[in-house]
């Protein structure tokens, strides 16, 4: 089985809005270049991007993320804020719910893992 290069790949990028019932502000259009994915569809990787706003997240997946340009802050239910800038990276666990606010447009890598329905 061969490497996949992330970054000699030439993907062409899905655009699209989130669905009014996630929005909490704006109407951010988001970008994703998904560079690599398993033939099982449970892993993949790639790059995503969002424009300034607000929206509610659930994660059945687990996700790490390096944050390559902007500034957005991850807010858990209980009302706990992370400010995320330029080269922070952090995992955002399966089960995790609150909201993602883009402040300034924000681009990251991600590595998705979503476990098999039981």
């Amino acid at each position: 089985m061969p490497v996949h290069s992330l970054t000699q790949l030439n993907v062409e990028p899905e655009r699209y809005f989130l669905p009014e019932e996630k929005r909490l502000q704006g109407n951010p259009q988001q970008t994703l270049w998904t560079q690599y994915s398993d033939p099982s569809g449970q892993f993949f990787a790639g790059v995503w991007a969002s424009e300034v706003g607000k929206w509610t997240i659930r994660y059945t997946e687990e996700e790490y993320c390096l944050i390559l340009e902007g500034e957005s802050v991850i807010t858990d239910e209980q009302g706990v804020a992370m400010t995320v800038r330029a080269g922070d990276s952090f995992v955002i666990p399966r089960g995790f719910v609150g909201s993602w606010e883009v402040l300034v447009p924000t681009r990251k890598n991600f590595v998705i893992y979503e476990a098999a329905s039981a």
